[in-house]
């Protein structure tokens, strides 16, 4: 029996319903995308107002004339907001200024497991925000060294790495060798409490302007960090890089100063130093403290 071909008329017609079906689906769909970017959209917006509070509360405390960088770190911060429980906080700002000699210190700080009811950040109320763990870093840049007494004796100063060998030794063969790396609890490698330190400037010797470097130790002392001159060369453009002793003798405690380390923001105890070029940055930790020890006004 010959079949006959299909026509027009006999295929199966559309269901109207699954057509509505799939249009009510596309809508909820986009209802629930529009949802979820207004619901991100607020958590940010709500983070950002919570950053801009403790910002300007930061900025008063270590008195600046701008804002520092707060970043409230992890997702949703609303979670974290209505408990009142922040996993990790960071805090950083240049220009923080102490006292007349410290005038550019650039400050930075992770604070963790952060104590802060959301009516006290709502109201701006800082005072009562409590950190589990603080963990700060200090870098004071050449400069702000360079006004220090003694250090203010010296012009065009500037500070270089060294080897705590070379410091000590010189050019000679224990001079030469590197330094044993510290390493923290977990046998990671870390700064230590003392580094080596090349202070180079133009100093009077017999009434002409020399070029001196000076290579010394900086050294963490308790609530202080003291630089502890070694040996003096002439700069390259010398004949010759000895220093004779008697004008070493007079020049070496021009290159000794001491910074009272209470003075810095956050109460922190420095726990290392690390030398850069142009700077020397102080470490340290802090366990249950409150916000307003970030202030610079909490040491004599």
């Amino acid at each position: 029996m010959a079949s006959r071909p299909v026509t027009r008329d006999d295929r199966p017609a559309p269901n109207p319903g699954s057509g509505r079906r799939g249009r009510r689906v596309r809508r909820w769909l986009i209802v629930l995308g529009v949802l979820v970017l207004l619901l991100v959209g607020a958590d940010f917006g709500a983070a950002a107002f919570a950053e801009h509070t403790i910002s300007q509360k930061a900025r008063a405390q270590l008195g600046l004339s701008d804002d520092p960088s707060v970043t409230i770190h992890g997702f949703p911060f609303t979670v974290q907001a209505l408990s009142g429980d922040y996993s990790h906080i960071t805090v950083s700002a240049d220009g923080v200024p102490v006292g007349s000699e410290l005038r550019d210190l650039r400050v930075s700080a992770e604070l963790e497991d952060v104590i802060a009811p959301l009516s006290d950040l709502t109201s701006g109320n800082t005072k009562a925000v409590k950190i589990g763990k603080l963990t700060g870093a200090v870098t004071i840049k050449a400069a702000d060294l360079a006004r220090v007494s003694p250090l203010n004796k010296i012009q065009n100063l500037k500070i270089e790495q060294s080897t705590q060998a070379y410091v000590k030794y010189g050019d000679t063969d224990q001079g030469k060798q590197p330094d044993p790396t510290p390493t923290n609890a977990d046998g990671e490698p870390a700064d230590g409490t003392s580094a080596g330190l090349r202070i180079s400037g133009d100093v009077q010797v017999a009434g002409q302007k020399v070029e001196i470097f000076c290579f010394a130790l900086i050294q963490l002392k308790e609530k202080s960090i003291s630089i502890v001159p070694y040996r003096l060369q002439f700069g390259n453009d010398q004949s010759t890089t000895i220093v004779p002793e008697a004008v070493q003798k007079a020049l070496l405690p021009n290159f000794r100063a001491t910074i009272n380390t209470a003075r810095l923001p956050m109460s922190v105890t420095p726990t290392a130093v690390r030398v850069d070029s142009g700077s020397v940055t102080l470490k340290g930790e802090a366990h249950d403290v409150n916000f307003s020890d970030l202030s610079t006004n909490h040491g004599g």
